[in-house]
């Protein structure tokens, strides 16, 4: 088959005038395995968190198989769905369980330590502290600067301050809670479409461009005449100029030469609300407005919390919710488990199986788009009613580009969550060859689950 650079154009003249047409992501253009270009830049791979409050029922969710082909639990059921590319999501899905939070004579602030501990490397010394960045923010810093958005963060859970993703202790990412905001934060008028025809530069933005280069030719000198403190509000300072040269950058560089990207339709009537209805439906419409967004390149991280680590979600009509369930609710002798409580596990599954398995519907080179994408799916806790550090549930679905083996249960034995966190980072590209502090310092990645 011819080989063809991907930014061949189609020359030819008009009018006595030079004319050229880009072309779109032809076969030709990819590699014999239609995942990288053919001129050797890969296809995109993007990372994302999704996650769930309150965590399972380790007897009923854990497999009792380690390796591929592992069983499915009650409580893991929704991965038992086909897809329409073919096998189940099973195939798609890593099963991570047995990995511990390890205090290291610290309190387990109820729902906090496993939660900062796993997203951060670090259990907190108080309860509403965050040590480091969260796992997705150190991702962000290597690929943000690639795409308009250096990350997008969503919730299913009504509350713009509650965020899990974290630049430090003070400044956070707030997430979308609308589909409908979130599709005209992408989708509006800053979006260049394909489709839409000849790519003309908007000039506002390469005037906004020129400013911005302008202040940070000052930058060493001021960064001379301050002192420590104020430089480093100046350094945060001029890292997001910095982020917002790079995203003004890519708006005038034009629609990318992705074949799967087009523009979202805009997203059905929405309910939002904490009854558990409402943030299903929620979750299906962020993740068919995110599919489109990551096909586009719009961005290459994301992050999604179906329910926050107080799990709010209720029944339709109940004042119940997820959280005091845990504690609340009798465990029933006959099953052994708490009945109403579980109820939120089943749908917080079957919700990260809707997320995934939309990711899973989009074609992009000789596959789909979750197998350029490395989806990390976990909760604060195990067990909640005693607020188990114990066994974090975590997943990760898709192949990372090829980086990853997917489908395959894989038990850590009481070592610690970071090996995930490490797993993950050395995936998406960062050098590093050890993650975490004290007792939770990984230096040995989830081996079974790389190529």
């Amino acid at each position: 088959m011819m080989r063809l650079h991907r930014r061949a154009l189609l020359r030819g003249t008009l009018a006595g005038g030079a004319v050229s047409i880009g072309l779109p992501l032809l076969d030709c253009f990819l590699n014999e395995h239609g995942t990288a270009l053919a001129q050797g830049a890969r296809l995109p791979v993007r990372f994302g968190a999704w996650m769930w409050g309150c965590g399972m029922n380790p007897e009923r969710w854990t497999p009792k198989t380690q390796g591929p082909g592992y069983d499915l639990p009650v409580e893991l059921r929704a991965l038992d769905r086909e897809l329409s590319t073919g096998g189940t999501l099973r195939d798609q899905v890593s099963i991570l369980s047995g990995f511990d939070v390890k205090l290291d004579g610290r309190p387990n602030f109820p729902h906090t330590a496993g939660l900062i501990g796993t997203l951060t490397g670090t259990v907190p010394d108080e309860e509403h502290q965050v040590p480091a960045p969260t796992l997705d923010v150190l991702i962000a810093g290597e690929l943000g600067g690639l795409t308009r958005f250096r990350s997008i963060e969503m919730s299913c859970a009504g509350n713009p301050n509650q965020s899990y993703s974290f630049e430090s202790q003070s400044v956070f990412n707030a997430p979308e809670l609308s589909p409908a905001a979130l599709y005209a934060r992408i989708f509006g008028p800053e979006f260049a479409d394909p489709g839409d025809g000849t790519f003309v530069p908007d000039a506002r933005l390469m005037l906004r461009q020129s400013v911005l280069s302008a202040v940070k030719d000052d930058r060493q000198r001021l960064l001379q005449r301050v002192g420590t403190h104020d430089q480093q509000r100046l350094d945060q300072y001029f890292t997001s100029v910095r982020q917002l040269e790079q995203q003004i950058e890519v708006l005038l560089a034009g629609p990318p030469d992705l074949d799967s990207c087009s523009r979202a339709p805009a997203p059905g009537p929405e309910s939002l609300g904490t009854e558990v209805e409402q943030s299903t439906s929620t979750n299906r419409l962020m993740a068919e407005l995110l599919s489109f967004a990551l096909a586009c390149d719009q961005t290459r991280v994301f992050s999604m919390m179906f329910s926050d680590r107080i799990s709010g979600l209720r029944k339709a009509g109940s004042s119940s919710q997820h959280h005091q369930l845990t504690h609340d609710e009798a465990l029933d002798p006959a099953v052994g488990y708490q009945p109403e409580a579980t109820e939120f596990v089943y749908a917080s599954m079957e919700a990260w199986a809707d997320f995934i398995e939309r990711l899973a519907e989009i074609p992009e080179g000789d596959g789909t788009l979750l197998d350029n994408c490395l989806v990390l799916g976990h909760s604060d806790v195990s067990l909640a009613k005693v607020h188990g550090i114990n066994g974090i549930p975590m997943m990760i679905a898709g192949r990372a580009g090829g980086a990853l083996r997917p489908g395959i249960h894989v038990s850590g034995a009481t070592s610690p969550t970071t090996r995930v966190g490490l797993t993950i980072q050395q995936v998406m590209g960062l050098n590093v060859d050890r993650w975490g502090t004290r007792s939770m310092e990984a230096t040995q990645p989830v081996g079974e689950i790389v190529i």
